[in-house]
């Protein structure tokens, strides 16, 4: 039984190891500059709006293909967008800054959560209803509005900032979107933390703690963040989809990362914009959406897999 459990787990650390390297090493494909530009930002006017290469194509479409392929244009699994662009690269760069902005959107949400709902856990007594109470305020104000007003602020900003070169202004959106997210983020999280903390503080063994005189700083390192890396790790895994879903639904509007960068939200909004009964190019909304969902799963996945591992509480 343990050697079949160590099986599953090696093959599962294989996989995702696999994933992650084909993963990377796309996007460094992606962002490969051979004298024209980046990959995923050439644009090529004659493949404007072309399927994927192993869909139907019309009799237009077909005579370009044919002169495609005589200049030795490649074609792309995922089709090009309306300048012509590859897809397929953008969809993984997109994916890239997506992802990265939930990470560290989830790890600004957990850190201010934990030490504000930990801080409120110990001390107790006026200090936590205070504390909480300033939690309950900031939930009753609408998030994504807040989470709007930073953004739109930064970007107001970084525009009227000459003196900016676009790589920076492209870091300081990123980072205002990221920060602003986490920001609303952690309200949940040091509620929950600090349920457990007053949970955990009432055993005999943190009473023990006390009566051998054992500071706080090592009572909270060697005997309360153990037993809290399970539910922090949870909310860590459900933090995660949400600030992607925050971010796509914010570069939707046009509000969050904006061109040049690519990222699931903008790629959505334009496949949106190319829907019609005339002419449909669904594979400029399709792809994006499939990124999106598919990564919401594999991100829940990821964080049952590490809370089974994690939780001290699991004997299973």
């Amino acid at each position: 039984m343990a050697q079949s459990k160590a099986h599953t787990k090696t093959k599962q650390l294989v996989v995702v190891a696999v994933v992650f390297f084909v993963f990377v090493a796309t996007f460094f494909w992606a962002i490969s500059d051979n004298g024209s530009g980046r990959r995923f930002e050439r644009t090529n006017v004659s493949a404007a709006l072309m399927p994927p290469a192993w869909w139907f194509h019309t009799d237009a479409q077909l005579d370009q293909v044919e002169k495609l392929r005589t200049s030795k244009t490649p074609l792309t699994f995922f089709g090009t967008d309306q300048l012509g662009r590859d897809l397929f690269s953008r969809c993984i760069v997109g994916g890239v800054i997506s992802i990265c902005v939930g990470i560290f959107a989830a790890c600004i949400a957990v850190i201010v959560g934990t030490t504000w709902g930990t801080i409120a856990g110990i001390r107790g007594g006026k200090v936590d209803a205070a504390m909480m109470r300033m939690v309950d305020i900031l939930y009753g104000l609408p998030s994504i509005m807040l989470v709007v007003l930073i953004t739109v602020a930064a970007n107001s900003f970084v525009n009227n900032a000459k003196s900016i070169s676009s790589a920076t202004q492209e870091f300081v959106q990123v980072l205002a979107l990221l920060s602003a997210i986490g920001i609303v983020s952690w309200l949940t999280v040091s509620r929950v933390i600090r349920g457990q903390v007053r949970s955990l503080i009432s055993r005999p063994s943190m009473e023990a703690c006390k009566v051998i005189g054992v500071g706080p700083i090592r009572t909270f390192t060697q005997h309360l963040l153990p037993a809290l890396m399970g539910t922090i790790i949870v909310y860590a895994t459900l933090t995660v989809p949400t600030a992607i879903l925050s971010e796509a639904f914010l570069s939707f509007l046009g509000i969050g990362i904006r061109e040049p960068l690519p990222s699931w939200g903008n790629l959505a909004a334009d496949g949106l914009g190319q829907l019609n009964p005339v002419n449909s190019r669904w594979w400029l909304l399709l792809w994006p959406c499939v990124c999106i969902g598919t990564t919401l799963v594999a991100m829940n996945w990821v964080g049952q897999s590490l809370r089974r591992h994690v939780d001290p509480r699991n004997t299973i």
